[in-house]
């Protein structure tokens, strides 16, 4: 098993190694010494932490976007939890609710939730809408990361 994962930081986007060991502790950026996220952590961030990582990460970023009163959404979300413990240190997963951030909505030009979004160094690599299994659903990310 791996002893460190890689995450980004979320205020200034450098790729940091985050020891498994330190689990639960504070764990901070190497470069602007910010708390860095955990590995395999859904995130729910503010539209500006988005934009950030969108711009200078170099994981890839799953943007799931979502609607809490939408049925396929909810149907999604262990699907996508699940997605990012395993896929921990490679892909750092996002979800943004409509409802409560509409700006982040129309800058990635979303139409229909659940609408799932793949993005790498700031190039989208892929855009999936609706609910999947979580086989195909594994394997679209991975063809896409």
């Amino acid at each position: 098993m791996r002893e460190k994962l890689k995450v980004s930081c979320l205020e200034c986007g450098a790729t940091n190694n985050y020891p498994l060991a330190a689990v639960g502790k504070k764990v901070v950026c190497g470069r602007c010494k910010n708390i860095l996220p955990t590995p395999g952590e859904v995130l729910e961030l503010p539209a500006e932490q988005v934009i950030n990582l969108v711009q200078k990460s170099s994981l890839a970023l799953l943007i799931d976007f979502y609607s809490p009163t939408c049925a396929p959404c909810q149907l999604m979300h262990p699907v996508v939890e699940g997605l990012a413990k395993r896929r921990a240190g490679e892909v750092m997963v996002i979800k943004v609710n409509l409802e409560a951030q509409p700006e982040l909505a129309s800058a990635f030009s979303i139409q229909a939730v659940p609408t799932f979004v793949v993005l790498k160094q700031g190039y989208e690599r892929g855009r999936n809408t609706g609910a999947m299994n979580e086989t195909d659903f594994s394997l679209w990310v991975a063809s896409k990361a």
